[in-house]
């Protein structure tokens, strides 16, 4: 038996920078760093781990009220460049070019890597598939393997790939990183959100999902015992894969073991497919968009993003065994 090595929050490299709340009511807030309302875009594919962020800010700052709307990367960007939104969450930072446009309209761009997202592959549970390489996973994206049986021996039918959006930030990762950008198969398939692709998986023994590894982890207790958990000095215990489908491990070409998309596993870069996640915003100091950036990339924001089965990535961590994997 394998010893899992799960990773804990030791302790934080930056401190929580958002300012204390007033006791005035909401009507009569003026907009600072933790009351009034803000908006912002974040990419469709961090949704449940941004709306965390948002739930516990609002509690501990009720006065606090931030409006997200979740999109593809692409629209996303484009909101905080015509000046439509002041705060996105996307897979990238932004280019020298793009800011060069946000400073020619007088706005300070502040930036910051914020996590770590493995991109998980997740079959049926009746799928008998335990294992890929990266080239196997980019012969399948790519149509060039259209059969389970072109993989291993098996009675299953044709691959069904099944991505949440076409204009997805995974199916950008995996054609950019697998492809070198050329276009997927004829077997690819869009099903509109994140938690189709995962209810289509559970429903279909020919499909493979894509998906960050957020989305496959443990249910979350609801805000409030969330923000008593982040509010304490009590380190965090990493989170747990579902099994209510099978999540594949995956290798590089060139190695002989294949790894689940465990956190301990994103941490020492043995899992292979991975991507950063940016927070960006453009609000002034003061205000809530910045007292909310303030928020998820200090502290306690970190380890929500723990908690949410992604890698934080502005915090000191320990790997510490805590129970045994097949």
């Amino acid at each position: 038996m394998k010893k899992i090595r799960h990773i804990i929050l030791a302790a934080c490299a930056i401190a929580m920078s958002a300012g204390a709340s007033s006791c005035l009511k909401y009507e009569k807030k003026a907009n600072s760093s933790t009351t009034g309302t803000t908006t912002m875009v974040c990419d469709a594919s961090f949704q449940n781990i941004m709306q965390q962020e948002i739930d516990v800010f609002e509690y501990q700052y009720p006065d606090a009220h931030i409006l997200a709307r979740y999109e593809p990367q692409n629209v996303a960007v484009d909101s905080l460049m015509s000046l439509n939104t002041k705060t996105i969450v996307i897979a990238r930072d932004l280019t020298d070019a793009e800011k060069r446009v946000l400073r020619s309209k007088k706005k300070v761009v502040k930036s910051a890597k914020i996590a770590v997202d493995a991109v998980a592959l997740i079959v049926n549970k009746e799928n008998p598939l335990e294992m890929l390489t990266v080239g196997e996973v980019a012969d399948i994206i790519a149509g060039r393997s259209m059969e389970w049986n072109d993989l291993e021996p098996s009675e299953l039918g044709q691959i069904a790939v099944i991505f949440d959006d076409k204009g997805s930030s995974l199916v950008s990762y995996m054609r950019d990183s697998l492809l070198a950008g050329e276009p997927l198969g004829p077997n690819v398939y869009a099903q509109g959100s994140v938690p189709k692709v995962f209810e289509t998986v559970k429903e279909n023994r020919n499909a493979i999902g894509v998906l960050g590894v957020s989305w496959i982890t443990s249910d979350m207790s609801g805000p409030d015992s969330i923000a008593a958990d982040m509010l304490s000095d009590s380190p965090v215990i990493g989170a747990t894969l579902t099994d209510d489908i099978k999540v594949l491990k995956i290798r590089r070409n060139d190695e002989v073991t294949a790894y689940k998309p465990y956190q301990q596993n994103i941490f020492d870069g043995s899992y292979p497919l991975f991507r950063q996640i940016y927070m960006i915003t453009t609000g002034v100091s003061g205000s809530l968009a910045s007292g909310f950036y303030s928020f998820v990339t200090g502290e306690t924001g970190q380890k929500i993003i723990m908690k949410t089965g992604i890698l934080p990535a502005r915090t000191r961590i320990q790997v510490v065994q805590l129970g045994e994997d097949e």
